[in-house]
């Protein structure tokens, strides 16, 4: 059986000579992985960039739970974050949460098409997009199932509450605007995965947390 789907890719594994695991968010799925064969070659690689969007055919078998993705082919050129280090990195933070996060095998209602609708908005947006993971964070625990009052984080960020619950209850575009110096960015960050770590009851750590340290310094 063949079924036709939109993955958005989270990490990827070596399997074989040429052939990649791919870790997704998939839109019928869920959390998932598929074995996608040939996978290794240069003309490929381009497609499996973290939170790259793809359609793919899935061959569905019962001799395996690794089911097999196939004619894989991008659904949004995301060139406003490819051309951009800064969203690069961004994508790499975010893709490494949401592999970290979600359990291979969940399957939380409407949490592909909110994801997919945050790839295009970081794709989309031109300036002033250096608090876009804390706020990404902060609806992430929504989009989980968490919903959070801001008084429900307060134990977790400390001195930092109330530039928290500006991101929290600010609009968008002025959430964008809220100043930060990279220290202060990079210690909320830390402090919201610590309160997502306290209600998924898993340790989540992300390793490329440390590269946006880095390049929003």
């Amino acid at each position: 059986m063949t079924q036709n789907t939109e993955l958005i890719v989270l990490h990827t594994t070596k399997f074989g000579e040429n052939s990649l695991v791919v870790h997704t968010l998939s839109k019928d799925y869920g959390r998932r992985s598929f074995l996608v064969k040939g996978a290794g070659k240069k003309s490929m690689m381009s497609l499996f960039l973290p939170l790259n969007v793809l359609e793919a055919d899935i061959l569905e078998t019962n001799k395996s739970t690794l089911f097999t993705a196939r004619n894989l082919t991008a659904k949004h050129p995301l060139l406003g974050i490819r051309n951009n280090m800064f969203k690069n990195s961004m994508t790499m933070f975010m893709s490494e949460v949401l592999y970290r996060v979600v359990k291979d095998g969940a399957y939380e209602q409407g949490l592909f098409e909110w994801c997919e609708k945050d790839i295009l908005l970081l794709d989309a947006i031109q300036t002033d997009f250096s608090n876009f993971h804390i706020r990404f964070l902060l609806e992430l625990t929504v989009a989980l199932g968490f919903s959070p009052e801001s008084q429900d984080v307060m134990p977790f960020v400390g001195e930092h509450y109330p530039v928290v619950e500006k991101f929290m209850t600010l609009p968008f575009a002025d959430s964008m605007l809220i100043p930060l110096n990279g220290a202060a960015r990079n210690e909320i960050a830390e402090e919201i995965l610590r309160y997502i770590e306290y209600h998924t009851e898993s340790s989540v750590n992300v390793n490329s947390l440390k590269v946006l340290r880095e390049l929003f310094a």
